[in-house]
């Protein structure tokens, strides 16, 4: 076989179309656990508001804030102030992200 038909054979065979399946899942992926980590927000915040042990609550939304943010960084997106209007997150969260308790 000539190296002209390898060519040939390796442009009929279209390696790149193997990645291009590849990437759409490890995008579907994303999505899907930045979704997730949205719903882990939306319900901490509505716990947040319903909540009569306040701080506990208020642990929980900051580490889901935290968790969410981190999750839409890894992906790319830097910048965060679109979603924090959105989902009304609350300053008191916002002013404890990251911030780990003594135990």
């Amino acid at each position: 076989m000539s190296l002209r038909e390898s060519l040939d054979l390796i442009r009929m065979v279209k390696p790149e179309a193997g990645t291009t399946a590849l990437d759409h899942e490890i995008m579907a992926e994303r999505a899907s656990s930045l979704g997730a980590a949205e719903h882990k927000v939306i319900a901490a915040l509505a716990a947040l508001t319903a909540d009569a042990a306040p701080a506990t609550a208020l642990g929980q939304a900051r580490d889901a804030v935290w968790a969410y943010f981190v999750q839409r960084e890894l992906i790319g997106f830097r910048r965060h102030n679109d979603v924090i209007q959105s989902l009304n997150i609350p300053p008191q969260v916002l002013a404890g992200l990251g911030a780990i308790e003594k135990r």
